[in-house]
């Protein structure tokens, strides 16, 4: 089951996991705030709003909670969820690029290389890296070589004791091309630029604000939220002067900071409504 926002003709239709909603309103309202635990009618009341059925909405806090994501309390016949240190670790490793200023700028010129082997013994693992890749900005070059912009922490793509000794299978290079290198054809080798550019125009024709879907703000916060992370994971910040005239990112960065400064505080009132409404039904 996903969540589905109408949008207007010229934007993609924009499909997003109930996942993905929990894990934007959690970074933007929850992570860091204070909070007690949330109750599960907290959780359903947003993701109804957000399109998301009941029972799609137990089960991705019950598969939220098998992953080790939410910490799961019951309180009479109440169940409440927090975050737990690891999900709290993975969100405030993601929070830096979230709310920069220049989220898709990297110091020009300078690239990072990878090239790492994975044993059949730890093949279970290789979505989690390659998800881990694709945040850190980079793309498959060609099989098992992969290429991200500016100077990216290896370490920290292998952290965690899920992922020990892996580093050791990794060989990197921070480099710079050689001259005659034609890196506009390189990139499109890597990644699928069109793509990427076709997700910026999306996320503008959704959230400028006289195209943007009303709704509470609470709903549309986390919308915009998962919306930029999912920008975020689609562009590594490739070298504006190796890209196509007018590229948007500068542009879909400007929108995003500008949506969120105007839709935080009014939805933090209402999560603090919504937790207020629901501490007096204990």
């Amino acid at each position: 089951m996903t969540a589905e926002q109408d949008a207007p003709a010229s934007a993609r239709p924009r499909r997003r996991a109930p996942q993905q909603l929990l894990f934007s309103f959690l970074g933007s309202l929850v992570l860091d705030r204070g909070l007690p635990p949330i109750s599960s009618r907290v959780f359903l009341h947003l993701l109804d709003d957000l399109g998301v059925a009941e029972a799609a909405g137990r089960a991705t806090l019950a598969r939220m909670t098998r992953k080790g994501l939410l910490a799961r309390v019951r309180e009479g016949r109440t169940a409440r969820f927090s975050l737990t240190p690891w999900a709290e670790d993975l969100l405030r490793e993601a929070t830096p690029r979230v709310r920069s200023a220049q989220p898709f700028t990297h110091p020009g010129g300078e690239w990072t290389l990878l090239s790492y082997s994975m044993p059949e013994s730890r093949r279970d693992l290789r979505h989690q890296i390659r998800a881990r890749l694709m945040w850190a900005g980079f793309g498959g070059l060609r099989d098992g070589l992969w290429i991200a912009p500016g100077r990216v922490d290896i370490a920290a793509i292998f952290a965690g004791p899920e992922f020990a000794g892996l580093a050791e299978l990794a060989d990197a290079f921070y480099s710079v091309p050689v001259e005659g290198t034609d890196v506009p054809r390189l990139l499109q080798r890597a990644w699928d630029v069109a793509e990427i550019r076709a997700e910026h125009d999306a996320f503008l024709a959704t959230w400028t604000p006289d195209r943007e879907r009303r709704g509470r703000p609470l709903t549309r916060l986390t919308l915009l939220g998962a919306d930029w992370l999912q920008l975020l994971r689609t562009d590594p910040g490739l070298p504006a002067e190796h890209l196509p005239d007018g590229w948007p990112a500068s542009a879909s960065t400007a929108l995003y900071r500008e949506r969120f400064a105007a839709l935080e505080p009014d939805a933090a009132d209402q999560l603090r409504g919504l937790l207020a409404d629901d501490a007096g039904r204990r």
